[in-house]
Formats: C-alpha cells, structure tokens, sequence
C-alpha cells in the first residue's frame, strides 16, 4: 500500500511558476515508477510527466521545456516544477505511484488544484 498527497497547487498569473509535491508512505517509494497526470473541466486525465525508479524522465509533447520531474528518495517525495504556465494548464494534477508505469493499477493522491488565470 502506498498513500499519496499531493500539494503546492493554487492561482498563478499566465507565465508563472509553481512546484507541485507529492509526498508518498507506506511503501518502498524507491521502487516505484511516479506519474504525474492531470484532470481539466470536461477533459480526460492526461499523464504529463513520468519519472522511473532508475530516474529516467519521459514528458507529453505538450509540456516538453516547461516541465521538470524530480524525486528525491530519501523525502519519499516527487516533484514537479512548473515553467511558464498558461491558462490551458489550468487542472487538477494528481500523482500515481506504479511498478512498470501500469498506472491504472497504481496508487493515486487527492490531487492540487492548479489555476493559471490573469
């Protein structure tokens, strides 16, 4: 078992930053694969960025350069840094903690809301 919480969201003006946390327990964190996904109004969650257990990094094209996943392992914690954020942005992101990336059989937190509006 591992229970996820995820926090750092809120309103943030068109080009600002944020860094989202999501700190995990319960498990071996070092074992797990770590997502980042998010949820807008009327639209299917998306996974955005994915950091492995051997910290390889993957991101969706729509984030690419804007994005930056990290894990520390010794704080059971992923990260996720947000560069220049614009309205479409606007979500609630959620972390998954998975072995292999099989998210839909992975552990989900509550998520944080990210607003970016003017």
């Amino acid at each position: 078992q591992v229970q996820l919480v995820e926090s750092g969201g809120g309103l943030v003006q068109p080009g600002g930053s944020l860094r989202l946390s999501c700190a995990a327990s319960g498990s071996i964190f070092r074992t797990y694969d770590m997502g980042w996904f998010r949820q807008a109004p009327g639209k299917q969650r998306e996974l955005v960025a994915v950091i492995a257990s051997g910290y390889n990094t993957n991101y969706a094209d729509s984030v690419k350069g804007r994005l930056t996943i990290s894990r520390d392992n010794a704080k059971n914690t992923v990260y996720l840094q947000m560069y220049s954020l614009n309205p479409e942005d606007t979500a609630v992101y959620y972390c998954n903690a998975a072995h292999g990336q099989r998210w839909s059989g992975g552990y989900w937190g509550q998520g944080t809301q990210v607003t970016v509006s003017s």
